[in-house]
Order: C-alpha cells, then sequence, then structure tokens
C-alpha cells in the first residue's frame, strides 16, 4: 500500500540513520546543494536498493530544502507524481541536471549584476561555460575566493587614494591581507565606520 505525502513526511523522521545518510539533502552539507551529493553518489548508486517509500522520502526531503531552486522543485514533484523509475532517475540523474539549470541562473544573474568585479566576472563565465559541476563549485566556493579578488583590488584603490584618513589607510592596511570575509565586510560596511560615513544603500 502506498503511504500518501504527509504519511511519508512523518515517516522521513523515523527512517534508519543508513538511508538518512544516503539521502543528498542530509549529505549535504549547508553550502553544499543535494546535487553535488547525487552526483558523487551516482556510480554503485545506493537509489537501486530502496524501495518505493523510501525513494519518496527522498525526494521529499529534497522538496523540503528552503533553498530549493525552480529547477529541482519541478522536477522533484515530476518524480513524486511519477513511477518508481521515475523517482530513481531523477535521484540518479535528474537532481544534478535540474540543479545545474537552477545553478546557471544563478550564475546568470551575479553576471548580469553591474557591481560584479572583474575577477567575479571572469570565474562566473568560466563556470557558465563548464559543466554543472563547475557551476555548483563556482557557487559554493569559487565565487567567494574571485569575491575576495575583486574586494582586495577595492582596497588596494583605497590606499593608492593620498586624500584617505590616516585612520581609513590604517584600516585598509589592516585588512587588505585578510579572509574573503574580512575584505567582504571592510568594503561593505567596514570603511564607513572608520569615517563615521554611511554606507550606500543596495538596490
Amino acid at each position: 500500500m502506498r503511504l500518501t505525502r504527509a504519511a511519508l513526511a512523518v515517516a522521513a523522521g523515523a527512517l534508519a540513520p543508513a538511508l538518512l545518510l544516503s539521502t543528498p539533502s542530509f549529505a549535504a552539507s549547508a553550502a553544499t546543494s543535494p546535487a553535488t551529493a547525487a552526483a558523487a553518489q551516482d556510480d554503485g548508486s545506493p537509489y537501486d536498493s530502496m524501495s518505493e517509500e523510501e525513494l519518496r522520502i527522498a525526494v521529499l526531503k529534497i522538496l523540503a530544502d528552503p533553498d530549493i531552486g525552480r529547477g529541482v522543485y519541478r522536477e522533484a514533484q515530476k518524480a513524486l507524481d511519477g513511477t518508481v523509475d521515475d523517482l530513481r532517475n531523477f535521484l540518479k540523474t535528474g537532481l544534478r541536471l535540474a540543479q545545474a539549470e537552477d545553478d546557471r541562473v544563478a550564475v546568470s544573474r551575479i553576471l548580469a549584476d553591474p557591481k560584479t568585479g572583474k575577477g567575479v566576472h571572469r570565474e562566473a563565465q568560466k563556470a557558465l561555460d563548464g559543466t554543472p559541476e563547475d557551476l555548483r563549485y563556482f557557487l559554493e566556493t569559487g565565487l567567494r575566493l574571485a569575491q575576495a579578488e575583486d574586494d582586495r583590488v577595492a582596497v588596494s584603490r583605497i590606499l593608492a587614494d593620498p586624500n584617505i584618513s590616516d585612520a581609513l589607510r590604517a584600516a585598509a592596511q589592516n585588512v587588505v591581507d585578510g579572509t574573503p570575509e574580512e575584505l567582504r565586510h571592510f568594503i561593505e560596511v567596514g570603511q564607513y565606520e572608520v569615517d563615521g560615513r554611511t554606507p550606500p544603500t543596495s538596490g
């Protein structure tokens, strides 16, 4: 007897750890999408041995992700309304392709942003011309590093300005070799706090 979606959602919390660890959304970290784990597990996939109810629960867990994209949501719903083979194919291959669709949209939006720096633009374009894994890597890791490159250039330009205050110069020198997060904070907030200025509004 097939479980209803509501019953499956309840059952998801009671599954054995082995099943939970094998589902993409559980295996993915906060920065990693379900598709990343699914692609890594495609060879010798655990989905081949799952029951229909287990497969449905795995798809429901993906649908429950608040950060799910439109492409993944659409294909997951199709799989949930389909056959056992549809569920299994989605988890093994369809999820990766749907995630790539969502990632491509996200990267295109970054490229369309007039505030995007040269480093981010360069790496985003490379990702857009690459594989689904290239897109995912850029969004998870490459974007952060490319943004740090652009931020470091921006800090260097501030230091090159002979008219800045001593306090701003000291703050910029302190952060120019810092972490990506420190650089981003300085560009967005820190440089304005030093001189008591108001950061520009976004939009």
